[in-house]
């Protein structure tokens, strides 16, 4: 993996899991897809879960970075969206999944 990917992908992953979780938050509440709020759920916990495991992978030593810059630029970057997906993914979980026309 090299140095740019490293440091790209943390925020990439929680732009590209926020970007999907509310276009499904979409779909849900347009009737168009059956399943609702423990779906929408399912699909925040995927989007953590993976934030979470690219957090451990760019701290082994397999997927680190040899460069103390690039390894701690990344790591916390992945600190960061880690925070940035629960932050965003919040109102998902613990909010009505939609609202009535009106």
């Amino acid at each position: 993996m090299s140095a740019i990917l490293r440091i790209a992908l943390p925020l990439t992953l929680w732009l590209a899991g926020f970007s999907a979780v509310y276009a499904l938050h979409g779909l849900v509440c347009s009737g168009g897809w059956p399943g609702g709020r423990p779906l929408l759920i399912a699909g925040g916990a995927a989007v953590l879960a993976l934030q979470l495991a690219l957090l451990l992978a760019l701290r082994s030593r397999r997927f680190g970075d040899p460069t103390p810059f690039v390894r701690r630029t990344s790591l916390l970057l992945a600190i960061v969206g880690l925070a940035a997906t629960l932050w965003t993914l919040i109102p998902v979980a613990v909010t009505s999944t939609c609202l009535p026309p009106g």
